[in-house]
């Protein structure tokens, strides 16, 4: 365990009307405290969840690999601010971390294949391949197995995308078993419950107002899974 607790500071923010200052949940949620090598953001998208996520790892000094921003139609100025009005706390001092986005994963893979054209060893930490040159299954599963072996905190946003159900069980050994080591510490922002299933893993609701813990069959995604898997009948009905 490295993270200890993440405090929001409502009062400061800069405004209630634009997005994510505009979310009840960040208003009303005054701090998260973690006690599970492995916790869980769980919610609907929009909720916020996924935005606190990279606003700990903007806090906590973690890179983000990710291209320049394209220009867009309406650019909310406030969309990458929340880090500034956030604290956290650390168990015995700050670690070393990084943070993982489905979108951002190919800029990362681009990056290391133009470091590797210089130093070629460099791939020997990733399976000795390049990740572009492997699926994109393949190539994630990559990632996650070299470096989470390594002591730090490691935040995932929907790291299920592009995996199948194997690989999502490949990555919830690997969650299970690096946390269950004690040198790694996992944030994840999901929607499979695949993943959720981890063992002993803390599940923080952010559909609750502030968030509240929930257990694994209170989620939503286990009762929708679970009822269609018992009586797929009644929910192809009406289609």
């Amino acid at each position: 365990m490295h993270l200890k607790e993440i405090r929001l500071f409502p009062e400061k923010y800069p405004t209630t009307e634009h997005y994510p200052y505009n979310l009840e949940v960040l208003r009303q949620t005054r701090s998260i405290l973690f006690h599970a090598p492995v916790t869980f953001f769980v919610g609907e998208n929009g909720t916020g969840k996924s935005t606190l996520l990279r606003a700990v790892s903007q806090h906590c000094g973690i890179h983000i690999w990710e291209d320049e921003q394209r220009p867009r139609v309406e650019k909310n100025p406030y969309e990458e601010t929340l880090h500034l009005f956030i604290g956290v706390e650390w168990f015995n001092g700050k670690v070393p971390g990084s943070f993982f986005g489905s979108e951002t994963f190919k800029d990362f893979a681009q990056y290391l294949d133009e470091w590797a054209a210089a130093d070629p060893d460099m791939l020997a930490y990733f399976g000795g391949k390049s990740l572009i040159t492997q699926s994109h299954g393949q190539s994630l599963m990559s990632l996650f197995k070299a470096r989470y072996r390594i002591r730090g905190l490691y935040l995932l946003d929907e790291p299920e995308t592009a995996l199948s159900p194997g690989s999502q069980l490949e990555l919830l050994k690997v969650l299970n078993d690096m946390g269950k080591a004690g040198h790694a510490q996992f944030i994840v922002a999901s929607h499979s419950p695949i993943l959720l299933a981890c063992p002993g893993a803390a599940i923080v609701s952010f559909d609750a107002v502030p968030v509240r813990e929930i257990a694994y069959e209170e989620t939503e995604h286990y009762r929708i899974y679970h009822d269609f898997m018992q009586d797929r009948e009644r929910f192809l009905k009406g289609l």
